[in-house]
């Protein structure tokens, strides 16, 4: 079996990229007992990081445990020493979670996210703009390739890995190297005008737009992955989420469908490359939608209890919770209607 990764991306903050990470991780690790699931958290704000280590205060301790190292135990730590080694060992940088959150699988890991990411990425795009030293050095792809090649490895040679990739809204350096990272991008989108308007720029950045700028196009990250022949991911699914927070489900679905669903299907007409191959005719949007589109539930107090505490879905069994100090209800029909979207979904990763 080989190894598997996913990045999980859209340049819009609050489509829940954190949280779909926490729980497709949690859910993933209970389902394939015969693989190691790793998270990398490509995000300074670690929140990813800090759901997997049990949420809350002691997630922070742990966090800044990990970070305050003489080599950080974290993304940061491991970007470091590959950049300056270019053979860091997987194993000095991982943390099994279970270990500092009970309620997680055995096989689950994290390469911590770190708030020094943004310190690091001038000094990344001052490595990758580099000048070449010889015919057959490439600073870029060095630099940009960090990631991609960290997912080809392996804990135990014997045990094949899943990947799963958080990210920043933004389109820094660091952001660039988690994008090339994943086979696979997963796009999270919720039912409103400005994440769906999110999709164009998401092409834009990645692949490049139509129209190339004649002096600023070429310093783009999408003209110089095109001249560095660089393997990009492709579109596996667009993540409905949150539908149901403001409108009735069918018809935020609607809504969702009419914008965000027309205008991937656009982009599938343009280039079905870019998309990960169904093995299904497509010729209508219909067709896009069933092969390409998931719904997921709005997490609402769910969401809450498994951020702070760092509880995924299929251990979330009491009826009330309590969060700093607050008493939380969750109902056991909600829990299960979120499970069953998480563990569908899982289904077709």
């Amino acid at each position: 079996m080989t190894n598997k990764s996913y990045v999980m991306w859209n340049n819009k903050g609050g489509v829940g990229k954190s949280t779909i990470t926490f729980h497709i991780a949690s859910a993933y690790a209970e389902k394939h007992p015969e693989r190691d699931v790793i998270v990398i958290d490509m995000c300074p704000q670690a929140n990813s990081s800090s759901m997997l280590m049990g949420g809350g205060r002691e997630s922070e301790d742990a966090l800044q445990y990990l970070i305050s190292k003489p080599e950080p135990q974290t993304i940061v730590g491991y970007i470091t020493a590959e950049t300056l080694t270019g053979n860091a060992d997987i194993k000095q940088f991982i943390t099994q979670v279970a270990t500092i959150n009970s309620n997680l699988s055995e096989n689950l890991y994290l390469i911590s996210g770190d708030g020094n990411l943004e310190l690091i990425a001038p000094l990344l795009s001052q490595r990758a703009g580099a000048t070449p030293l010889s015919s057959s050095d490439n600073p870029w792809i060095k630099i940009h390739t960090i990631i991609k090649n960290l997912t080809e490895k392996r804990i135990d040679e014997d045990r094949p890995c899943t990947y799963f990739i958080d990210t920043n809204p933004s389109f820094a350096i660091y952001t660039q190297l988690a994008i090339v990272g994943g086979q696979e991008l997963l796009v999270p989108v919720n039912a409103d005008d400005s994440s769906i308007f999110a999709i164009t720029g998401l092409f834009n950045l990645i692949w490049g737009s139509i129209d190339i700028h004649p002096v600023y196009g070429k310093y783009t990250f999408a003209e110089k992955a095109k001249d560095h022949g660089l393997s990009l991911p492709k579109i596996s699914y667009l993540l409905g989420n949150r539908f149901t927070q403001k409108i009735g489900a069918a018809n935020a679905f609607k809504a969702l469908s009419d914008e965000a669903i027309g205008r991937m299907f656009t982009e599938y007409e343009d280039d079905p490359n870019k998309f990960e191959s169904r093995g299904v005719t497509i010729r209508t949007k219909d067709d896009f939608e069933r092969a390409y589109s998931v719904e997921l539930r709005d997490f609402n107090s769910a969401g809450v209890v498994a951020a702070n505490q760092g509880i995924p879905l299929s251990k979330m069994t009491q009826h009330t919770y309590e969060v700093y100090g607050m008493k939380i209800q969750v109902s056991k029909e909600q829990r299960e209607l979120c499970k069953k979207a998480i563990d569908d979904l899982v289904a077709k990763l």
